[in-house]
Formats: C-alpha cells, sequence, structure tokens
C-alpha cells in the first residue's frame, strides 16, 4: 500500500507541475526496496505518463512544441548521446553539483521576489540549455530541473510549460530505456505494471487541480517543488 501511495503521489506532483516525478518514485520506492527494484518500478509509469503530458492537448499540439523547441532537442539529443558514455568515468556529484546549486539559487531568488526573466527565447538560449541540460543529464541520470528553470525564466504559460515539459521528457525516453535495459527483467516488470495505474490516476488528479490554478499560483508551486528538487539533488551530491 505504501508502494501505492508513492506512485500516486508521484503522478499527482507531475500533474500539477510536471516534473519531479523520478525524483519521488525513487526516493520514496528507495526507503522500501531495493535501488534496482525502485529504478524499475519508476520506468513505465514514467513512459506512460510522458504520453499523457505530452498528448494532453492534443496531437496538434504536441507536434507544434516540438516545431518550437526543435533547436533543444536537437542539442538535447546530441549531448545525450555524447555525455551518456562518460558517466563512469566521472564522478556524478560533480554533475549534480553542476545542477543543484544553480537550480537552488534560482528557485530561491524567484520565491524571495527576484525576477530573473529572459525576454523572450533564441535559438542559441535553446541550444545552450538543451546541451547543459543532457550534457549533466546524461552524466547524473537528471535532466529536468534546468529545463524547467529555463521555462520558468521564459514566463511560459502553464499548458505550454506542462505540454513542453512531457514533449521533452517522453522524447528522452530512450534514455530512461537504455538505463532501466538492467533493472527491468521479469522479477521486477510485474512491480512496473502494477505502477502504472496509481500513477496515472494521481496524474489526472494533479491535472485537474493545475487547471484550477492561476499562472502565478502555478509558477509559484513549480518554484517550490523545484527548490526541493535542487536541495535534493545538492544532497545527493554531497553524501557522494
Amino acid at each position: 500500500m505504501l508502494v501505492l501511495a508513492i506512485a500516486m503521489l508521484a503522478g499527482m506532483v507531475r500533474g500539477m507541475v510536471g516534473f519531479a516525478m523520478p525524483m519521488i518514485f525513487v526516493s520514496g520506492l528507495s526507503t522500501l526496496l531495493p535501488p534496482d527494484w525502485a529504478l524499475a518500478g519508476l520506468i513505465l509509469p514514467t513512459l506512460v505518463t510522458n504520453g499523457m503530458q505530452a498528448l494532453r492537448h492534443g496531437a496538434e499540439a504536441a507536434v507544434r512544441s516540438i516545431r518550437r523547441f526543435r533547436v533543444f532537442l536537437l542539442f538535447k539529443l546530441v549531448w545525450l548521446l555524447a555525455t551518456s558514455q562518460l558517466e563512469t568515468r566521472i564522478p556524478a556529484s560533480i554533475f549534480l553539483l553542476l545542477i543543484a546549486v544553480p537550480v537552488v539559487a534560482f528557485a530561491a531568488i524567484q520565491l524571495l521576489g527576484g525576477r530573473s526573466r529572459l525576454g523572450h527565447a533564441s535559438s542559441r538560449s535553446d541550444a545552450l540549455v538543451g546541451a547543459f541540460a543532457d550534457g549533466v543529464g546524461g552524466m547524473s541520470g537528471v535532466w529536468g530541473p534546468p529545463i524547467v528553470a529555463y521555462l520558468n525564466a521564459l514566463n511560459t504559460p502553464k499548458r505550454d510549460q506542462m505540454r513542453i515539459q512531457g514533449v521533452i521528457y517522453g522524447l528522452g525516453a530512450v534514455a530512461l530505456a537504455h538505463l532501466g535495459s538492467g533493472v527491468l527483467r521479469s522479477e521486477t516488470l510485474p512491480l512496473s505494471l502494477v505502477l502504472i495505474l496509481p500513477a496515472a490516476i494521481g496524474m489526472w488528479l494533479g491535472g485537474r487541480w493545475q487547471d484550477r490554478i492561476d499562472q502565478n499560483v502555478f509558477r509559484k508551486l513549480t518554484l517550490i517543488v523545484l527548490l526541493l528538487a535542487g536541495l535534493n539533488l545538492l544532497l545527493r551530491a554531497l553524501m557522494g
């Protein structure tokens, strides 16, 4: 029952702000299950909710997001493939720090009333953020927080932000499948299958609540979750 509750909570948070599902899944399940089982439990629910999030407003809207962020996605893919080959050579803690420190600083400044806004997106900024997010993501397994910080700095409307995150994470599912190739096996597959339903229900509930809040509340909620995610990464980095 605790495992099912964790899956539903992870889905609800993702439905509300669009990210942090892997962090909640792995952190929660790891307290109850071995690490490889926790990772296996995450894989299929994440793939399914990626699709739900990307296609919530229809396939046409998802295609528009792909076109808008095509430079970002291209650099994301190239750097993911390049840096994933280095994950066993460089300590992940270094790259977790590279993500955690700027993310925590950005979220804290924004919540305290600061305004770090980008006037508009450009191909150059898309390329830089895409390369950074998957440069560190390919080696540490974490790329959501830099993407969310970037979308917040652009003051992206909540519906667009949710869909864009779904598209970006969905197209990155190949990395998740690669990561899970050794842990998703006959013993762990049933767990991952069972957790699809509570995660999907949680995401639906979170999405219903997100529809009722305005842009400012959504932005503050996103920043709070982003700050917690950054602090979680910072703790992981410091603990080695």
